[in-house]
C-alpha cells in the first residue's frame, strides 16, 4: 500500500474525521492489524483563514504547495487535501509535486452519477458555494448544483464560528436541514456536503435529502488510489 500524505487543520476537526476513516476503511480492506501508512501535516488554520477572508489565494496556494512539497520529499507517494474551500488552489498543488493528487469532487461526483442524480445541493462555505471552482468541476460531469438563495452567510458563520470549534448546536442543525428543505423544493435530488466539517451536523438521519459526505468520500478515494 502507497503512503498517503495528507495536507490536514483547516480545521483540524475534520482532519481528524479523516484520520478515522482513512484507518478505519484501510482496516476494513485489508483486515487483521492494518492501518493506513500516513503522513500529516496539519497547518495552522488562522493564517489561511485570514488569507481567504482578503482573498489571497495565489499566497495560501503557495504555502500549501510548499506542504505538499514537503509531504513528498517525507516520502508521500499521493496527497490529499482535507478541505475543499482550498481545493481552490488545486492546480498550484499538483504543479509543485510529482506524485499523484487526488481531488475531493472527483470521488463526490462519481457518487452521485452512480446513484442516478443529476441535479444536486451544494452545501459548504459561502467560498465553495459562490465561487466556480468547484460547481465548474460538476458542471463538467454533467451535474448541476444548486445553492442556497438565502442564509449562506449564517451558513458560513456556523462553519468558521461553531464547527471549526468543535461546537454543534441543534440551532445551527435545525439552520442546514432548513437549506436542504429549500433546495429540494427547487430540485435538488441529493445534497453534497461541500464542507468538511458539516458531517458534523448532518447526516441521513436528519437530512430532507441523500447526503454525500464529501470527508467520507475522499479519504476513502484515497485509500483507494493508495491500495491500487
Amino acid at each position: 500500500m502507497k503512503t498517503i500524505g495528507l495536507i490536514g487543520g483547516m480545521s483540524w476537526e475534520s482532519t481528524a474525521h479523516y484520520y478515522r476513516v482513512l484507518n478505519q476503511e484501510t482496516a476494513a480492506r485489508r483486515g487483521g492489524l492494518h492501518s493506513a501508512p500516513l503522513i500529516v501535516h496539519s497547518v495552522d488554520f488562522a493564517p489561511i483563514a485570514q488569507m481567504q477572508s482578503a482573498g489571497e489565494w495565489d499566497r495560501a496556494g503557495e504555502q500549501l504547495a510548499a506542504v505538499a512539497r514537503g509531504l513528498e520529499a517525507a516520502g508521500a507517494e499521493l496527497i490529499g487535501l482535507a478541505t475543499n474551500t482550498m481545493h481552490i488552489v488545486a492546480r498550484q498543488i499538483t504543479d509543485a509535486i510529482s506524485v499523484p493528487f487526488i481531488h475531493i469532487a472527483d470521488p463526490t461526483s462519481d457518487a452521485l452519477i452512480a446513484d442516478g442524480f443529476d441535479t444536486v445541493g451544494l452545501l459548504g462555505t459561502r467560498f465553495t458555494m459562490e465561487m466556480g471552482f468547484y460547481r465548474d468541476g460538476l458542471t463538467e460531469r454533467g451535474l448541476t448544483s444548486l445553492i442556497p438563495e438565502v442564509d449562506r452567510t449564517n451558513l458560513n458563520g456556523i462553519i468558521f464560528e461553531e464547527l471549526c470549534r468543535g461546537i454543534v448546536r441543534e440551532e445551527s442543525r435545525k439552520v442546514y436541514v432548513t437549506a436542504i428543505e429549500r433546495l429540494a423544493a427547487r430540485g435538488a435530488q441529493a445534497v453534497i456536503l461541500g464542507c468538511t466539517e458539516i458531517a458534523m451536523l448532518i447526516d441521513d438521519s436528519n437530512s430532507p435529502l441523500p447526503v454525500y459526505d464529501t470527508t467520507e468520500l475522499h479519504a476513502k478515494a484515497l485509500v483507494s488510489a493508495a491500495l491500487a
